[in-house]
C-alpha cells in the first residue's frame, strides 16, 4: 500500500515528497493512512471500481457542502481519484476520542449539540445530490441486531446478557417520522478532540452520511458518551426532541453497540469489540 500511495501522490501532488507512511486504522468501509505526519490519505475497501469511484466522488462534493453549515472542522479534500477509490486531505488537529478520553467529557455536549442542530437543519433537497437515503426499518434492525448478539453471547458478561436479551425480545419502535441529513457514523473514532482541554477539533469519516433518523446521530454519543453527556449535548440541540425520538436513539444505540460488537470479533479489530463490550452497562441499562 505505501508505494500505491507513493505513486498517486505523486501523480495528484507533483513535487511533493513522502518520508513516511503510518497506517491509522480500518473500519467496515476504508483503510486510513498518515502521510509525513500531515496528510490523511483514505483507501476504500469497495471492490466495484465505479461504485467506489462514485462514493469517492459524492463524498468529496458532500464535504465541501458540509463545510459551509458545520462550526466543527470538517475533512477539505485536496486529491480525489475516483478509480482508486482514494480520497487524502491535510490533517486535522487533535486526537481520535475512542483512544483518547478527554478530562470533562461534559464539556463536549456544547458543541455537539450545535454541530448536530446544523447539521440536522440542512435542506434535506440538496443534500440529497451527495447521500442517499438510510431504507433500514426498525424491524429490520431489531433483526440484525438479535443475529448480532447470537454471534457474540458467548463474550458478551453473564449480568448483561438479561439486558440484552431482554432488548431484543422487545417490539422495535415506530418508524420515524422526519429524516435529515445524517453524519450516520457518528462514534467517538469519528471525533477529534484536544485532550486537555476537553474540545472537539474536528469531524471525520462521512462515508456513511446520508438522509436518515437525526435520533440515530444522538444514539452514538448515547452508546459513546454515556446517558449524561448525551442528556448535556440534547440541551444544546435545537432539533426535535420527544419522548419517540428518545426512545429511537437508546434503540439505535443498542443496536449499534451489538453491530460494532460482532464487527470487532468477526474481523480482528479488537477496538470495536472493546469499546462495545465496555460501554455494554450504561447503554442497555
Amino acid at each position: 500500500m505505501t508505494e500505491q500511495i507513493i505513486r498517486l501522490l505523486a501523480r495528484h501532488l507533483p513535487g511533493y515528497v513522502v518520508s513516511t507512511v503510518e497506517r491509522l486504522g480500518e473500519g467496515q468501509d476504508n483503510a486510513a493512512y498518515e502521510v509525513n505526519g500531515e496528510l490523511v490519505v483514505r483507501q476504500s475497501k469497495i471492490d466495484d471500481v465505479a461504485l467506489r469511484g462514485e462514493e469517492v466522488r459524492r463524498e468529496a462534493a458532500l464535504l465541501a457542502a458540509v463545510s459551509e453549515l458545520s462550526p466543527l472542522p470538517v475533512p477539505q479534500p485536496i486529491l480525489v481519484d475516483e478509480e482508486e477509490g482514494v480520497l487524502a486531505y491535510r490533517k486535522l488537529p487533535g486526537r481520535p476520542l475512542n483512544l483518547h478520553p478527554v478530562r470533562e467529557p461534559a464539556r463536549l455536549a456544547a458543541p455537539l449539540g450545535e454541530f448536530l442542530s446544523r447539521l440536522h437543519a440542512a435542506p434535506v433537497e440538496r443534500m440529497e445530490a451527495f447521500v442517499s437515503r438510510d431504507t433500514y426499518s426498525m424491524s429490520e434492525l431489531l433483526e440484525e441486531a438479535e443475529e448480532h448478539y447470537r454471534d457474540i453471547v458467548a463474550h458478551v458478561p453473564a449480568a448483561a446478557r438479561r439486558l440484552v436479551e431482554d432488548f431484543i425480545g422487545t417490539a422495535a419502535p415506530a418508524e420515524p417520522g422526519v429524516l435529515t441529513l445524517c453524519h450516520n457514523d457518528l462514534g467517538s473514532e469519528h471525533l477529534l478532540v484536544d485532550v486537555e482541554a476537553s474540545t472537539v477539533t474536528g469531524v471525520i469519516d462521512w462515508t456513511d452520511a446520508a438522509i436518515a433518523d437525526p435520533a440515530y446521530d444522538l444514539a452514538l454519543v448515547y452508546r459513546d458518551l454515556g446517558p449524561e453527556v448525551y442528556k448535556r449535548t440534547l440541551e444544546h440541540y435545537q432539533g426535535r426532541r420527544d419522548d419517540a425520538d428518545h426512545e429511537r436513539a437508546v434503540f439505535y444505540a443498542r443496536c449499534a453497540l451489538l453491530e460494532d460488537v460482532a464487527y470487532g470479533l468477526s474481523s480482528g479489530v479488537r477496538s470495536y469489540a472493546d469499546a462495545g463490550l465496555a460501554h455494554l452497562d450504561h447503554t442497555f441499562s
